[in-house]
């Protein structure tokens, strides 16, 4: 008897963890996703899922090559004069990483090998996770987002064009057209403990 109730307590305190588990993640995406509709109100779902998805795999699918992650950065500094909006966004659910404005770079507040030097370094704070792991989390999310309705133009084709590219093993996810006319957002994506210790010293 005693040894049943022990089961039944454990079994219970299982099952309330998990419920509570349940209920910290879904506040932590509603928060997440009304943070980004605040802020870039013309966010579709292409863009919510760009924000999600740079949280679990940070900026490992821009640097596969340092020298051409460079390039690009260096290209894309000199294509533009003015740079608006928070210098420091956090990505995401869990805020592993921060979206850092490329105005640190143009203002002068933090030099270019330093910030290039952070944003490689970024990639040692990922946790390995599967595409299908990913999947998962993301219909999770996806759920959840449907939940709050948000009225988010061209939302089942994102939909559908999203859960393809996954299902092909892909995990990568671009702004849409609307969100890079109305924001012009540069940006890199730097590790959160990174940028507390390393970079936010350095902006005055």
């Amino acid at each position: 008897m005693r040894k049943y109730s022990f089961l039944t307590l454990f079994f219970l305190f299982c099952l309330c963890l998990s419920a509570t588990e349940k209920r910290d993640f879904e506040e932590a995406v509603r928060v997440a996703v009304s943070r980004q509709m605040q802020k870039y109100p013309k966010s579709t779902l292409k863009d919510l899922y760009k924000n999600f998805f740079q949280d679990k795999f940070g900026p490992g699918h821009i640097i596969g090559d340092t020298a051409s992650a460079g390039n690009y950065l260096r290209r894309e500094l000199a294509s533009y004069t003015e740079c608006t909006g928070d210098i420091a966004e956090p990505t995401g659910w869990e805020g592993n990483f921060l979206r850092v404005n490329l105005s640190v770079i143009k203002n002068g507040q933090i030099p270019y090998a330093t910030f290039f030097d952070a944003f490689v370094r970024s990639v040692n704070g990922i946790r390995p996770v599967t595409v299908d792991q990913w999947q998962k989390e993301w219909l999770r999310i996806e759920a959840i987002v449907r939940s709050m309705d948000l009225a988010l133009p061209g939302y089942e084709a994102d939909r559908k064009e999203i859960e393809e590219r996954l299902g092909r093993g892909e995990f990568v996810g671009h702004h849409s057209k609307v969100f890079e006319d109305s924001y012009s957002p540069h940006y890199r994506i730097v590790s959160k403990d990174i940028f507390e210790k390393e970079l936010k010293p350095l902006l005055k």
